[in-house]
């Protein structure tokens, strides 16, 4: 009963203050502000405040929203521990598939990546004067190592 009157007493303070607006000339404003107010009216029309208020005061609700919670804790700590683990049964099975093929793939592009005349093959660019070629030494080693 108290929650129906709150949300009455609200839709009217907004109603007025969109009123006022309205009257200011600011139709667009007054016009969405009449649509926030109108929104506890209907909720209270509907039923749903007096549901609500009927819920919040309730022990069974609030155990059922424990019980919801716990759930929900429950799910994720063992979708936190599946990842962990490395997913499920079929996602190890098709990882040691993937292995199996891409074990076998650098076999056969090796030929691919050896002696030819294209531009993965261009010497590098020599470094600069001023010092910067020794923070890119590294890159360049890791580079050369992979044949690029």
């Amino acid at each position: 009963m108290i929650a129906e009157t709150v949300c009455s007493a609200v839709s009217v303070a907004g109603l007025g203050i969109a009123a006022v607006t309205a009257y200011r000339k600011r139709f667009l404003a007054a016009a969405r502000i009449a649509a926030y107010s109108l929104v506890p009216l209907g909720l209270v029309m509907t039923g749903v405040v007096g549901w609500l208020a009927d819920t919040a005061f309730s022990p069974t609700a609030w155990a059922g929203f424990v019980v919801l919670g716990g759930a929900w804790a429950l799910f994720m700590i063992t979708r936190a521990v599946e990842r962990r683990e490395g997913g499920t049964r079929k996602e190890r099975r098709a990882a040691k598939a993937a292995g199996r093929r891409e074990a076998a793939a650098p076999a056969a592009s090796a030929p691919s990546l050896g002696q030819g005349s294209g531009p993965a093959t261009r010497p590098a660019a020599a470094p600069r004067a001023n010092g910067s070629g020794d923070d890119f030494s590294d890159i360049e080693a890791i580079l050369k190592k992979h044949g690029i």
